[in-house]
């Protein structure tokens, strides 16, 4: 019996060691929680209605002239049942992916789009109404950020953080999938502040400002619009490009995520509440 409670209390004692080497520590706060997931929706709706105004033209041009008979730099199309992504003379196969899946000759599939099945006047409509919600969001939380100084402390890179050495060796560690742990895990580590810094400065004011510019009100009464970006098909070129930027965001996001512990990531962003990953020993740095 004595063993058995000596047993017991070392395992209690080791399970104390590793709460203690282990913090639960207040890391995200309401704001930022709040925005992540309106802006989550938002850009989800926006990507999905997107592709299916996409379909409605399934092409990309830069300049001030984009039609059918000008030539395009990025055709997403099929021939028959056969699925093609055409980049300047550069074709890829992509049957059952894009260009022509789930029996639909569309450049993006149903399973993707909003709605589901083919209307341009409403997919318009969503796209347009979480065009709104996302402005009015950034606007609140970039005004928050400067305000609270959420910005300066929290995304801002710091002077040892902006040399190429410390960039590079930042990732390098991602690359071999060995992230922040103990005290360095208490904030944003450089490389997800500069993808945040570019969502928040970047990608949002860019596909605002361009999807501006594609509308004919707002281009007539700013035309100063489509100058700055060269044209409405620039514009759309680039709008398209801004949320492929977004998407490849997401994918890299929620990877990162699974990797660095699902469970713990999701809870730091429902409630605020993070546990510090424990210190690697010295030996599995190296």
């Amino acid at each position: 019996m004595a063993t058995q409670y000596a047993g017991s209390d070392a395992g209690g004692a080791g399970k104390m060691a590793e709460a203690e080497a282990s913090p639960l520590i207040y890391r995200t706060k309401l704001p930022v929680r709040i925005w992540h997931w309106i802006n989550a929706l938002s850009i989800f709706v926006m990507l999905m209605s997107g592709m299916m105004i996409f379909n409605a033209h399934p092409r990309l041009y830069w300049g001030v002239y984009g039609a059918n008979l000008d030539h395009p730099w990025l055709v997403i199309s099929h021939r028959g049942t056969s699925g093609f992504v055409q980049i300047g003379g550069f074709e890829i196969a992509t049957t059952g992916f894009l260009g022509y899946a789930q029996n639909v000759p569309y450049a993006f599939p149903p399973l993707v789009t909003i709605p589901s099945t083919y209307s341009l006047a409403d997919a318009r409509q969503w796209h347009f109404a979480f065009a709104w919600v996302l402005l009015i969001s950034a606007t609140l939380f970039m005004a928050y950020n400067i305000v609270s100084g959420h910005l300066r402390r929290d995304l801002a890179l710091k002077p040892e953080e902006r040399s190429i050495s410390h960039l590079w060796h930042d990732i390098k560690e991602h690359a071999r999938l060995r992230f922040p742990t103990g005290e360095a895990a208490r904030a944003y580590n450089p490389l997800q502040k500069i993808a945040y810094l570019g969502v928040l400065f970047v990608l949002i004011p860019v596909v605002i400002l361009t999807g501006c510019t594609m509308s004919p009100t707002l281009d007539a009464a700013f035309p100063w619009l489509a100058h700055l970006f060269g044209g409405r098909p620039s514009a759309r070129s680039i709008h398209f490009l801004c949320a492929s930027g977004f998407a490849l965001f997401i994918v890299v996001h929620l990877l990162a995520v699974v990797l660095a512990g699902p469970f713990n990531e999701l809870r730091s962003i429902i409630t605020g509440w993070y546990r510090l990953p424990r210190e690697r020993l010295a030996k599995e740095r190296s």
